[in-house]
């Protein structure tokens, strides 16, 4: 029975996945805020709001790897790689979830760049979705998004995902289409808060909010919340220098804990290339 249990987890989560995809959503600074990360500026816009690439002007790398230990074989693991360049930014990622019964891949690159006060950016991905016994479907799909810092302290947030509205499959399954808006508050240096909601096609809307306290700037404290599902998330990140890590816990009635971990690492050149 307790064989049986996970099994046919993962069956559904094949169902759910043909037709809603897997969140793509990675960064444990991101989880740890619940995932309120529209207005997030780091080396995690790829994955979360890719109109933050326009502020890039580091190189860095960074890995991120979530468990659920609940539901076998639906971890999570992406990474990332960003570079300013002369005209804006430059950033490329991979994503993977699933095991060798399901899984679902994605290759990413985004473009960014800053226009007044707005950063804007576009990412394009490759997606594949492989299930033993059904075989391989790909697709291509677009996503825009945009933060504009209204004030020092306030910007309003926005990004679509897959704006083409591409489909996978034989059957034609549509991959998600999901918009998302925003605010991020800065009341204090070393406070943010964000809020934001969520709507994709047919399904009901997600509110999402999250609050970082800062320490030193050297160690930093995360929570955040999700309604619709609902969804309770802890964070904590230390940085020091060139280096950040950071964890996060998903709390979730339904499919349990979710522990995510990552690592990040800016080079030492400044320089635009």
């Amino acid at each position: 029975m307790r064989t049986l249990i996970p099994l046919t987890v993962l069956i559904l989560l094949t169902k759910i996945g043909i037709a809603q995809s897997i969140s793509t959503q990675m960064g444990s600074r991101s989880a740890g805020l619940g995932y309120a990360s529209s207005g997030i500026t780091d080396e995690w816009n790829l994955f979360n709001n890719p109109g933050g690439l326009g502020k890039i002007n580091q190189l860095s790398t960074a890995f991120a790897y979530e468990v659920k230990p609940q539901l076998k074989g639906a971890n999570r693991m992406a990474a990332t790689f960003n570079a300013p360049m002369k005209w804006g930014a430059l950033s490329t990622g991979l994503f993977r979830f699933g095991d060798d019964l399901y899984n679902e891949q994605m290759i990413s690159i985004g473009l960014g760049n800053q226009v007044g006060i707005a950063s804007l950016g576009v990412r394009a991905n490759v997606v594949q979705y492989h299930a033993a016994g059904f075989g391989i479907s790909q697709s291509v799909s677009f996503d825009f998004g945009g933060i504009t810092e209204l004030t020092e302290k306030l910007s309003i947030n926005a990004y679509i995902t897959n704006l083409t509205q591409s489909k996978i499959g034989e059957d034609n399954q549509p991959l998600p289409t999901r918009l998302t808006a925003g605010l991020s508050y800065r009341p204090e240096k070393h406070i943010y808060i964000a809020t934001e909601l969520s709507k994709e096609l047919d399904y009901i809307t997600t509110w999402r909010t999250g609050i970082e306290y800062a320490f030193q700037q050297k160690v930093y404290f995360r929570t955040g919340f999700n309604l619709k599902p609902n969804a309770a998330f802890f964070g904590v990140g230390l940085h020091k220098k060139k280096i950040r890590i950071d964890y996060a816990v998903q709390l979730n009635q339904f499919t349990g804990a979710a522990h995510q971990a990552s690592a990040s690492y800016w080079f030492n050149s400044k320089n635009k290339m």
